[in-house]
This record gives structure tokens, C-alpha cells and sequence, in this order.
């Protein structure tokens, strides 16, 4: 009988012994390699650590130029990469996270930091999810489960026009990987405005075998009312006109009801209504909820995420998926919306990736 090759933590096997080897990165260990950390000469700590000399946090962060693209880890495999820790500073929009596996060219992730990490928005939300968790004041954690074969390549690009400073760790384990392993994806979007009567491709394009474990948006409100009635639809494997799954309303998909809002099935829709509830979920939440102040920030905004954790969706060879931006009429017909909505999508496949749409440009992904 195999012995345990340390994958898929939780209480029930925390007490078994495996011959997987813990490794972790950080700016005090560019390469993970054993008895290698805190031994830094130069560093954004080093003035700070003058009287004190080696070992004495020289080098917390890196800087990271203008237009820099940096490479965080460069792992060779098989492993799984099981934690990342960040924190950067500047326009969370303009640091972009991308992860390449087993020496391919294409990125299987791409995407804004802070939408990698559920925080669109540029300020900091409190997420508390077995995927995702975001932490005071502005502390990034992704606990997806990371698998590879060969090789690991994780880079942050920096496309603001300023320096910025980031803060990092990288734990991973050296371990055998299971044959059915299939790889970590996420693809971000954005567009704004929505077309009128258009829906909102999440994802399109993907080819191969895999499983859909998540989405993240970032949906700011063009109009006054409600704006979440429209349906998420999964369109898998040969789906052309309708899909094979279908939801039934936007707060439905991310686990919610009655518009986030508890006192609608009490009260109706009125002024004297609770509003918007936040909440934050092991597999669901709305962590983020930006109000109107009456002056210069004018427009609703929300975050909401949804992990498919316990419920994935498989498919075995091509997956799309799209959601509709529905309002209200004041006749009780639905309204098309045209709002910004972004996103990040997450799934596993297998390899080859296919290309991904272009990310838009710095002042396309900016949010004021």
C-alpha cells in the first residue's frame, strides 16, 4: 500500500505521516531550498537591520519596477503549491498575477491581484472562505490546492507607473501527484460598459477535461434599483443555444436571497427596508458593499464570490459560462443593464491551456 503523498489536508488525516517535503518562498528565500532563508545581505530591511546584521529581516518584499515583471518562484516538480501570502502596494487593478505550469508558455492564471483575491475593488474587504481568505489591513491568502508535475512559474508584473513594494510567501510541498491531477486556471475580465441586452461571458474558450471550482465579481451598478436578477447559465460539452445548467437569479447563484437584503420577504421594497447585507461564507459571500457617500462616490458597487467546492462542475471538454445583468422597469418588466461588471473565473483542466482573451490595458482596468 502506497504511503500518504500529503495531498488534501483536513482534521481527519493531520495526524499522518508522509515522506512529502515542506518548502517555502519568500524574499528571504528566492529558491525554497532547505537551510537557505534569512540569509540576506541587501534588502528593503537593511537599513532598519544595520545594528543588528544577517539573519535580522534584511529582506522582507521586493521592489518592483514600472513595466517589471518579477518571478516569484520557479519551482521544479512534482509538488503542490498549498498557501500564497501576499500583500502589495499601489492600485491592486495594475499588479497582475500570472502562473504558468510545466513549462508552458501560456499562463494558466491571469489576473489583477485583487481579483484573484475576491477584493476588486481596490479597498480592502474582509473574506473569510475555505478558498480565499483576506485579512486586515490589506493581507492576501489563497488556500486552492495547486498541483504540478514538472514545473511551477509564478510571476507579478507591475503596470502602474509608479514603484511598488511586495510582500510575499509561497509554501508548496515536494510530492508525488496523482495521475487524475488536473491543473489550477483563473481568467479574469472586465467589461464596462455591458451592452444593452447583451449578457456577460464569465468564461468561453476553455477545451479539455476539468472541473469549474469558482467565480469572483466585481459588479458596479450603472442604474438606480435592483440589479441582480439575471440567470448564470453553464453551457458544457457540445451546449449551443441552451445550456445544461441554468440558474435562477444572480443572488440565488452566489448563495443569497430576496437581493441580499433581509428584511424584502418581511417588508417588501421599501424605504424602510434593511438594504444590502454583507456576509462572508466558507463557499459564498458578498464581502464587499460600496455605498453612495453623497458626493463623489456616486454609484453602488459589490463583490461576490462563490466556490464550487463540494458541488464542482465537470465537464470533459468544453466549457462556457454567462450571466445576464437584469433589473426593473417600473411596469415590472425586466431592464437589460448596462453595468461594469468584471470577474474571475476558476477551474481545473488538463493541459494544454488555450490562450487567453487580452487583459485590458492600465487605464481600462482602472477604477476611480
Amino acid at each position: 500500500m502506497a504511503g500518504f503523498d500529503g495531498l488534501d489536508l483536513n482534521m481527519g488525516n493531520l495526524y499522518r505521516l508522509s515522506e512529502a517535503k515542506t518548502r517555502s518562498i519568500s524574499p528571504e528565500n528566492f529558491t525554497g531550498e532547505p537551510g537557505r532563508g534569512g540569509m540576506a545581505l541587501e534588502g528593503t530591511g537593511a537599513a532598519a537591520a544595520k545594528d543588528l546584521g544577517q539573519g535580522w529581516k534584511i529582506s522582507p518584499s521586493i521592489r518592483i519596477a514600472p513595466g517589471e515583471s518579477r518571478v516569484l518562484a520557479d519551482i521544479e516538480g512534482p509538488g503542490v503549491v498549498q498557501h500564497i501570502w501576499m500583500t502589495v502596494t499601489g492600485h491592486w487593478r495594475h499588479s497582475i498575477l500570472r502562473i504558468y505550469w510545466d513549462e508552458t508558455e501560456t499562463p494558466a492564471v491571469e489576473c489583477p491581484v485583487g481579483d484573484f483575491f475576491a477584493c476588486g475593488w481596490n479597498r480592502f474587504a474582509q473574506v473569510s472562505s475555505l478558498a480565499i481568505c483576506v485579512n486586515p489591513g490589506s493581507a492576501f491568502n489563497s488556500y486552492w490546492q495547486m498541483p504540478f508535475r514538472r514545473r511551477c512559474k509564478i510571476t507579478l508584473t507591475n503596470i502602474a507607473e509608479k514603484e511598488m513594494y511586495l510582500y510575499y510567501q509561497i509554501s508548496y510541498a515536494l510530492t508525488a501527484i496523482p495521475e487524475d491531477a488536473a491543473y489550477f486556471h483563473a481568467q479574469f475580465r472586465r467589461v464596462n460598459p455591458l451592452p444593452y441586452a447583451q449578457v456577460y461571458t464569465v468564461l468561453d474558450g476553455v477545451c479539455g477535461k476539468g472541473q469549474y471550482v469558482g467565480t469572483y465579481m466585481a459588479w458596479g451598478c450603472h442604474n438606480n434599483g435592483w440589479w441582480g436578477e439575471g440567470e448564470i447559465k453553464f453551457f458544457l460539452d457540445g451546449d449551443r443555444e441552451f445550456p445544461t445548467i441554468c440558474g435562477t437569479g444572480t443572488e440565488d447563484y452566489f448563495c443569497g436571497s430576496y437581493n441580499f437584503d433581509p428584511s424584502v420577504p418581511l417588508m417588501g421594497l421599501n424605504k424602510d427596508s434593511l438594504g444590502y447585507q454583507e456576509f462572508t461564507t466558507p463557499y459564498a459571500g458578498l464581502p464587499q458593499v460600496i455605498r453612495p457617500d453623497g458626493r463623489y462616490q456616486s454609484q453602488m458597487r459589490f463583490g461576490l464570490y462563490r466556490w464550487h467546492i463540494l458541488d464542482p462542475i465537470r465537464f470533459e471538454r468544453e466549457l462556457q459560462i454567462t450571466i445576464q445583468a437584469l433589473g426593473w422597469r417600473k411596469d415590472w418588466r425586466y431592464l437589460p443593464l448596462q453595468d461594469d461588471i468584471a470577474s474571475v473565473a476558476f477551474w481545473y483542466q488538463t493541459l494544454p491551456t488555450a490562450p487567453f482573451p487580452a487583459l485590458p490595458d492600465r487605464d481600462q482596468l482602472e477604477i476611480i
